[in-house]
């Protein structure tokens, strides 16, 4: 591809993964907000007060929109412990500051790679707008002070599923998948792409080996 060509496709692919980043950003913080204000949360018991049933007793998922506030990260971990707002944010900070930098090196070298840390940047800074803001908007966060509420920050998760056919001595009832967002969905997504990478990738350096031999 000649220069000027290629300097064409690379803007475009910038842009196009800039508008990415935005859109799924805005989309996770909406569908958060609209939770925190049309779902009920009692503070006292740390539970949500409404739940809207979208798929019940299916054999196969059951699926439900929730309200959970989540201190920890990925599956819960950390949820509720004293040291998780801190540890935590400082992660995602240090995430964005190291992907920001793999991608000015070149590691993300491909299109698929590029389209993976697209998302896994949204998943990055969505959830911690949340650990940021969040914690402003708890009651009787007016009469506390700034780094009190910032440490009081949580994350939104409202996406409810569980699987009725996985039975175990934990879940008699069925598996429940613990809740997540928009932004967990993108990391999840974009894990998957780092991994189909490394296949696709390792066929392809086999295949120009095989050429030079």
């Amino acid at each position: 591809m000649p220069e000027p060509a290629q300097t064409a496709a690379k803007s475009k692919l910038t842009v196009f993964l800039v508008v990415l980043i935005v859109v799924l950003y805005l989309l996770d913080q909406s569908s958060k907000w609209y939770i925190v204000l049309n779902f009920p949360y009692d503070w006292a018991t740390d539970l949500c007060l409404r739940i809207d049933r979208v798929i019940t007793d299916s054999s196969i998922v059951n699926f439900n929109i929730v309200r959970v506030h989540n201190t920890g990260v990925a599956f819960g971990t950390g949820n509720g412990t004293a040291w998780a707002p801190f540890l935590f944010l400082g992660v995602q900070v240090a995430a964005l500051v190291w992907l920001h930098c793999l991608y000015r090196k070149g590691f993300f070298s491909t299109k698929v790679l590029k389209f993976a840390w697209a998302l896994i940047t949204v998943g990055v800074l969505g959830n911690m707008t949340d650990r940021l803001v969040q914690g402003f908007f708890r009651p009787g966060a007016e009469a506390l002070g700034f780094f009190q509420n910032l440490v009081n920050g949580y994350v939104v998760d409202f996406l409810d599923f569980s699987f009725p056919w996985i039975k175990t001595e934990m879940f008699p009832q069925g598996y429940h998948w613990p809740s997540f967002n928009v932004a967990d969905s993108c990391v999840c997504v974009a894990a998957a792409l780092f991994l189909i990478s490394c296949f696709t990738g390792a066929r392809e350096d086999k295949g120009k080996a095989k050429d030079k031999a």
